[in-house]
């Protein structure tokens, strides 16, 4: 039936005695009772071709426009309400769609326009946020933490504004200014269990091993996947606070999974040795001895286990032979000496 009549209305509106404004206000017309009765798609086929008639009519755009957004045809939609402003309108709702399509388009030269332009229609809109997250995509820190700031008074519960003001100065390497943004974005929002795992990580940069360790271990307790990186991670936050066994206990059940993971055994070996454990260090270098015969490094520090064991003959031969293997380990030699071995 609807087909029916959709041909009759396309006979009429081709009829000689239609105008192009005739048939455009029909198809309208039509658009606007297929949208009434909730047949959205109906109502977008019968504006668009209404606007083929008539693109100069504000209300068909606009209704057109309307129908793309609720179909989720950005793209089309974003066109639309550009036409809009091109026909006069400079409202600060026209304003607003167009800087929120550009922004999930990605369109960034756009949002901030369109922010600009919003904000002079209608000074009480929020537009800030979008300026900041425009130039924080683009790796822009200097504007994005201006704006951030400036967001941050307009909305002051949104998680998001102190997590990137955080994350650009981290990315600057500026830990020390960025961690009270991390903590701030973690208390308003106790879900982003990846924030507290950079958080950790951060701290873990600036040798902070305490905060590392509770970060990395709130981290997991609020959702963060514990896999082979994050458990590494978190075997590495216990060494760095001194806790042995927790930490060779989960290196362990890595090398279950990656028994052959050289930096893993040789982190491990390193632990043992710095608790004076030599026999046991001595152990993991074997093991990596024994995947690479060529690793001087681990026959070195087989050396200065004997060494520290009492075996210095020994000891030093395994170092000299390591030495001869790499001369570059001179300079550990050097520095092994100087730390009063």
């Amino acid at each position: 039936m609807r087909r029916n009549l959709f041909i009759l209305l396309l006979l009429l509106a081709t009829s000689p005695a239609f105008s192009q404004t005739d048939s455009a206000n029909l198809f309208y017309q039509k658009g606007l009772t297929e949208k009434q009765n909730g047949r959205l798609m109906e109502s977008y086929k019968n504006l668009k071709t209404a606007i083929r008639y008539d693109d100069s009519n504000k209300e068909i755009v606009k209704s057109y426009a309307e129908t793309c957004l609720n179909l989720r045809k950005y793209s089309e939609a974003r066109e639309a309400y550009k036409k809009l402003v091109e026909l006069g309108d400079e409202s600060a709702t026209t304003y607003k769609e167009l800087m929120t399509l550009s922004y999930n388009l990605k369109q960034n030269d756009d949002v901030i326009l369109y922010a600009n332009k919003l904000r002079e229609a209608d000074p009480s809109e929020k537009v800030n946020y979008y300026i900041a997250r425009t130039n924080y995509d683009q790796d822009n820190y200097g504007e994005a933490i201006k704006y951030l700031n400036l967001a941050a008074k307009e909305e002051p519960e949104n998680a998001e504004i102190p997590y990137m003001i955080g994350h650009s100065y981290a990315d600057m390497m500026n830990y020390k200014t960025a961690i009270p943004y991390f903590l701030k974005a973690i208390d308003l929002d106790t879900t982003k269990y990846s924030w507290v795992y950079e958080l950790g990580l951060i701290c873990y940069a600036m040798n902070d091993d305490k905060n590392s360790l509770k970060y990395i271990l709130l981290a997991g307790d609020r959702g963060y996947k514990k896999d082979n990186d994050y458990m590494e991670n978190l075997g590495i936050a216990y060494l760095n606070v001194g806790d042995l066994s927790n930490g060779i206990s989960i290196m362990n059940e890595i090398l279950k999974r990656k028994p052959s993971d050289i930096n893993i055994l040789d982190m491990v070996a390193e632990a043992y040795y710095y608790k004076g454990k030599y026999r046991e260090a001595m152990d993991y270098w074997d093991k990596i001895l024994g995947f690479d015969k060529s690793n001087a490094s681990a026959l070195y520090m087989i050396g200065m286990c004997y060494q520290k064991s009492g075996d210095k003959d020994k000891g030093i031969q395994l170092c000299d032979k390591a030495i001869e293997m790499d001369p570059n380990l001179t300079s550990l030699r050097q520095k092994k000496m100087m730390a009063g071995l």
